[in-house]
């Protein structure tokens, strides 16, 4: 059986990274100011998708959770159902508790950050608001 041109060294097949979609189609969700149709989020992808990939897409994030849809026309419009900061403290959460030695993970964490980030999250943890985003009134 003969390999495709790359794959022999590990590089990829020209299929996307799992995930990659998902990650996009998210990141055009996040920066529209309003819920958006599978058309309107194929037009903002990069590439030449597919539209009934996006729609799968937009499927399985509603299927997970991640996003809501409101009826609009013969189809759907779609927004997220968290911003993209609490999205990603989910994620990173999710990903400490999967370690064994959180104190190590954490040690690391903070030891590959930069120096602006470190001094970003030495005021978080110390500051008045602990770094909990004020309440709106």
């Amino acid at each position: 059986m003969r390999e495709r041109e790359g794959e022999a060294a590990g590089e990829p097949s020209g299929r996307r990274v799992r995930g990659e979609l998902e990650s996009g189609v998210l990141a055009v969700l996040w920066a529209a100011d309003r819920p958006l149709t599978a058309r309107q989020v194929l037009a903002e992808l990069p590439g030449d998708l597919a539209y009934t990939t996006v729609l799968t897409i937009l499927s399985r994030l509603y299927d997970k959770g991640m996003l809501i849809r409101r009826r609009e026309g013969r189809g759907h419009a779609y927004a997220p159902a968290r911003d993209e900061a609490t999205d990603t403290a989910a994620r990173m959460r999710t990903l400490l508790d999967r370690g064994s030695d959180r104190e190590a993970v954490l040690a690391r964490f903070v030891s590959e950050l930069s120096a602006e980030d470190e001094q970003l999250l030495q005021r978080l943890l110390t500051g008045p608001d602990q770094g909990r985003p004020a309440e709106e009134s």
